[in-house]
Order: structure tokens, then C-alpha cells, then sequence
């Protein structure tokens, strides 16, 4: 891979030469496919500074990136907080703990793009009991609550990561759990992005960051972006209908194939030749490179997402025979579909934007959301496990943040809590990783992430690292990261 300093050396001819080639190439649909087998083996990369690959043995082939948009009360699904009940309508400063607003935790992990002091009025000091029960489960006697029943039925096979953290009290903290920025600051490609950007494809067909349940809305695009990476490691939205995965991407019905295939011969030829004249134009090389894709993708995507393939057995494990479950339960199918034939990430969100954020009505919110997504979530689980997939997939399951401790009373509600980022919780499972094990611990009222905690990049971090990838290796020349861009493994959940 010839670096930077070659080409200001005047390496020009021989790139122009085989720039050149590869648009000749273009005459043919061989010349289509060859140009794109050359760009993922590394001898076309011109929109791709680097050839990256594995830095270290990886455990994972593939991660299944479970998000739950709005922020699920992390003390009412996988940290239960008896002292809730305990201090229930009692103040943070009637209780026998310190009071963790004046902790030093709160001003370094609360960042709010309102004054401090309007943020320091926003958490609400009466403490809310917990609307739900819960106990221990398995072996490893994990507490959950009672609205994961079939969920809490795996619980050795998960390990809880009890002590996580970020800084966007907004729902901008949607995009930040998975770019690692704030929103006040430049955005970072996400980690979907990153694993597309490191690593190659298993799949020439497929692409290798596909996205199930889309941003949920036009200001989350940037949960699935690729930013300076290149539009080419954008995710790629897919839809659960096989007559029509692709939008935009499926062949009308009055276009023969072959018709369809000289078309995109001369869409390829034109674009080589623009290519040729803007070799540095990233948006171009993406272009390219996503129709090439989409006309391999035309067979692979449909046959990849068609349910009908599976058995009543397998269909009734996620969910999908009951309406409530139907439309989690298929997506989390399709997503063991896709890493089963070699998708390396597939980023699923459950529900529509900002559906958990339980501001009032905390307990049919959560009781309701909780019955959609707990039985796909452990079919998923059981599914891996007995297709010998767990041990080369890892799961993430998360959401932004956690929610208060304290009872949230905006606009006259009493049922609810607000968003809180000083906290909260998310799992993994899979590969690499331990089983029946929770890292780190929340104070006794659910506050605070204690000890350093982690903040979500140590999450991208970990992912990366069972890939893997070095997240300190992942580079993109020109580009600086700050230091906590990159993350720190969270080697204590490791196997």
C-alpha cells in the first residue's frame, strides 16, 4: 500500500496508469467485480489512505449491536436498587448516603448545553421507588427485574457491564453511545464504522455494516456514518421484505437482468472515468463502490432476509407467531441471518425514537416495551448458542443512558424519570467474553458509575479489541483523536 509521502514524491504515473486500468476494467461487468475484489483486497484503495486488518487474535467474527432508543431505567431492568423503596419521597439528603449531587462525579460526567445551575435544578431530589420487582436467576445469582422472564433465563450466559457512563443528558446521547461525542463537539464515525473501516469482508455479497430498524430519525444518522472514513463505511439500511430489502435497489419489473447488467457496465465505465479525473473524491469512490455492491447484493440481501426460510420452531423462538413480539423478534432473526453469512456488524434498534424515555408513566411504559423486545432478546440468545454462533458473535445490548433515581416533576407528572447519564447499564454476550458475570456497580441509589467507571468508548474499545482491533490503531491519516476517542478495554469482562 503506497503511503501519502510517495504520491507528494511524484509517484503519479504508475497510480494514474492503474487508476486507468481499473477504469478500463469498467467496460465489463468482470472489469465491476475485479475493481471491487481489488479495493477490499488492497490494491485499489485509493479512497482508503490505509490497509488495515486485524491487529491482534480476534474472538468475534461478527457483533450483533442491540440499541433501545429513549434510555431504559437501568434500576428497574439490570440494577435493582432496594434503597429506592427503602428512601421512597425521602430527599437525596434525607437518606444515610451522601448526597451524590455534591459528589465531584456529577460536575465531571454531567455536561448539559444549558447553564450548570439550570442543570443542577433538573435532577430532581425525591426519591422514586422501583416500579417493579425482581430477584436473583441462574447460578451466577444475577438480579433482574420481573419484566425480563425470559431473558433472566440467560443470564450465565451474559456479562453485565454495571457502570457506564457518558455526558450528553439529551437524546443526542443516542449518536454519542455510538460515535463517543457529545454533540457541541466534532462527530466521529461510529463504531459500526470503525469495525467496517479495519476490518475485510466474509461476505463479497453482503455488505459488512448492515443496519436493521434505521436511524431512528433524521438527527440519529449519525449513529450509522461514517464521517472521514468515507461514505463507503456508512451502515447499509436494510429492510425485512425480500421482495424489496433494498431501497432504491431492486430491479423493476420491465428491466430484463441482462438490461440491468449493461446498465450498470456503463454507470461503472463513467464513473471510472470520473474517477480518473477526481481521484481523491471520496463521495465518488463510495458511489462506485455502492453499485457495485447493490448489484451483488440483489440476490444475496433478498435470500439473507427472507424469514419464510425458517422454521415455525425458529420463528415461534423470537417471538414472531405473537403480535406484540413480531416485528423485534423478526429483526433480531434477520440479524443472526446476516452474521451467519458473514456480515461483520449489524446494528438493530428495537423501537422508534426515543420510545423507553419514560418521563411519566414509567411502569406501563417500561412494562409494555419490556414485553416486546425480552422474548426476542432471549430467542436471539438461544438461537447463537445452539448454532454454535455465540462462540464467534458478540452481543451488545444497550441504549444512551440510564434514567434518575429521583422522581422526575416537570409539567405537573409523578410517574416518571428523567434522562441520566452519570450511570447506567448495558450487557454483552458472545464470544470472548465472560459468562454469568457483572463488572462495576452503581452507588446504592443508582447515581453514579462508581470507581472511573466507563465511559462509552471503553464499550467501542472492548468490541473492537474481541474483533480484533486495536481502537489505538485505527487511524486515519490527517485526522487527530482526542484520547478518549480511543477507549480503554474493559479487560476485567474478558474471558
Amino acid at each position: 500500500m503506497r503511503q501519502r509521502s510517495e504520491q507528494e514524491a511524484g509517484c503519479k504515473c504508475h497510480s494514474g496508469n492503474r487508476r486507468a486500468f481499473l477504469s478500463d476494467m469498467g467496460l465489463g461487468l468482470t472489469g465491476m467485480v475485479l475493481g471491487s475484489m481489488l479495493a477490499t483486497d488492497g490494491h485499489a484503495k485509493e479512497a482508503e489512505p490505509q490497509l488495515l486488518g486485524q491487529h491482534l487474535p480476534p474472538k468475534a467474527k461478527s457483533v450483533i449491536w442491540i440499541f433501545l432508543s429513549g434510555g431504559y431505567s437501568h434500576v428497574e431492568t439490570f440494577d435493582p436498587k432496594p434503597a429506592l423503596n427503602q428512601f421512597a419521597g425521602k430527599t437525596f439528603d434525607e437518606t444515610t448516603f451522601e448526597n451524590p449531587v455534591k459528589s465531584p462525579l456529577h460536575a465531571k460526567r454531567f455536561r448539559s448545553v444549558t447553564a450548570e445551575e439550570v442543570s443542577v435544578r433538573e435532577v430532581y431530589p425525591s426519591i422514586y421507588p422501583m416500579q417493579v420487582g425482581w430477584k436473583k436467576h441462574g447460578e451466577s445469582g444475577i438480579e433482574v427485574t420481573d419484566w425480563w422472564p425470559n431473558l433472566s433465563r440467560h443470564v450465565d450466559d451474559i456479562c453485565f457491564i454495571r457502570n457506564m457512563w457518558t455526558t450528553d443528558n439529551d437524546h443526542a446521547a443516542e449518536n454519542q453511545i455510538h460515535t463517543g461525542r457529545h454533540r457541541l463537539d466534532e462527530q466521529q464515525p461510529s463504531i459500526g464504522a470503525w469495525a467496517h473501516y479495519g476490518l475485510g469482508t466474509l461476505n463479497e455479497n453482503l455488505p459488512k455494516f448492515a443496519v436493521l430498524g434505521l436511524p431512528t430519525a433524521s438527527v440519529t444518522r449519525q449513529s450509522i456514518d461514517g464521517y472521514y472514513l468515507g461514505p463507503q463505511h456508512a451502515g447499509v439500511p436494510l429492510q425485512l421484505d425480500p421482495k424489496n430489502p433494498l431501497p432504491f435497489g431492486t430491479r423493476q419489473t420491465s428491466q430484463s437482468l441482462e438490461q440491468q447488467r449493461l446498465e450498470y457496465e456503463l454507470i461503472h465505465k463513467l464513473n471510472g472515468l470520473a474517477a480518473v479525473e477526481y481521484p481523491e473524491d471520496q463521495q465518488l469512490q463510495a458511489r462506485i463502490k455502492s453499485y457495485e455492491l447493490a448489484f451483488r447484493m440483489q440476490s444475496a440481501v433478498p435470500e439473507a432476509v427472507d424469514l419464510a426460510q425458517e422454521t415455525q420452531e425458529t420463528r415461534a423462538l423470537y417471538g414472531l407467531d405473537q403480535p406484540a413480539t413480531k416485528l423485534v423478534g423478526e429483526r433480531f432473526l434477520a440479524a443472526r441471518r446476516l452474521v451467519e453469512r458473514g456480515v461483520r456488524f449489524v446494528q438493530v434498534t428495537t423501537n422508534s425514537y426515543g420510545a423507553w424515555d419514560a418521563h411519566s408513566n414509567l411502569k406501563k411504559n417500561h412494562t409494555d416495551l419490556c414485553a416486546t423486545v425480552d422474548l426476542p432478546t432471549a430467542g436471539l440468545i438461544q438461537d447463537l448458542k445452539q448454532r454454535g454462533l455465540l462462540e464467534d458473535t458478540v452481543v451488545v445490548f444497550c441504549t444512551e443512558f440510564g434514567r434518575t433515581p429521583g422522581q422526575e416533576a416537570r409539567g405537573g407528572t409523578t410517574e416518571g424519570r428523567d434522562h441520566h447519564p452519570n450511570g447506567f447499564t448495558i450487557w454483552m454476550a458472545g464470544a470472548g467474553l465472560k459468562k454469568g458475570y457483572v463488572h462495576g456497580e452503581t452507588d446504592e441509589l443508582g447515581y453514579h458509575a462508581l470507581g472511573e467507571g466507563h465511559y462509552v468508548t471503553d464499550l467501542h474499545a472492548t468490541v473492537l479489541h474481541l474483533l480484533g482491533l486495536d481502537s489505538r490503531k485505527l487511524i486515519y491519516p490527517g485526522r487527530t483523536r482526542l484520547e478518549i476517542d480511543y477507549g480503554e478495554v474493559i479487560h476485567d469482562v474478558l474471558a
